[in-house]
């Protein structure tokens, strides 16, 4: 595990990052990374193949190469980034809003997960054990 600044603290800890059926609202695929890694490497991880259409936050944009090589169907429905020199317009923001209300839906595991199970912090056990945690949470 490794250390990330959230606010002031520094924070030890990892990310779970969860593939979740968005009409069931069941766990499909887990992936643990430690704290400070980048969130698209995982992509390909949390994919079954079989996707349709591909909901994420912005951190997944722009890995449109990803999902044409490993879920050719899919289409990409990932949230869009504002950069400094060009925000975003309005249509864009508009259908940002529409994304965000479909992956409200599946955050509902990171809600049983980080309220009922205890992991909104995770005691310093080492990243291997943490994940095994992580696992048996989500009923692998």
């Amino acid at each position: 595990m490794h250390q990330t600044k959230k606010g002031n603290p520094w924070d030890f800890g990892m990310k779970a990052h969860l593939g979740v059926d968005s009409r069931t609202k069941l766990i499909h695929s887990v992936v643990a990374t430690p704290a400070h890694g980048h969130d698209p490497r995982v992509l390909p991880e949390l994919l079954h193949w079989g996707e349709t259409r591909v909901w994420g936050d912005a951190a997944y944009a722009g890995q449109r190469e990803i999902l044409r090589r490993y879920t050719p169907r899919a289409k990409d429905f990932t949230q869009r980034k504002g950069h400094r020199d060009r925000a975003l317009t309005e249509a864009e923001r508009e259908r940002n809003r529409a994304r965000a209300r479909v992956r409200a839906l599946v955050e509902h595991p990171f809600l049983v997960l980080k309220r009922l199970f205890g992991f909104n912090k995770v005691r310093y056990r080492g990243l291997e054990e943490n994940t095994q945690r992580l696992f048996v949470a989500c009923g692998w």
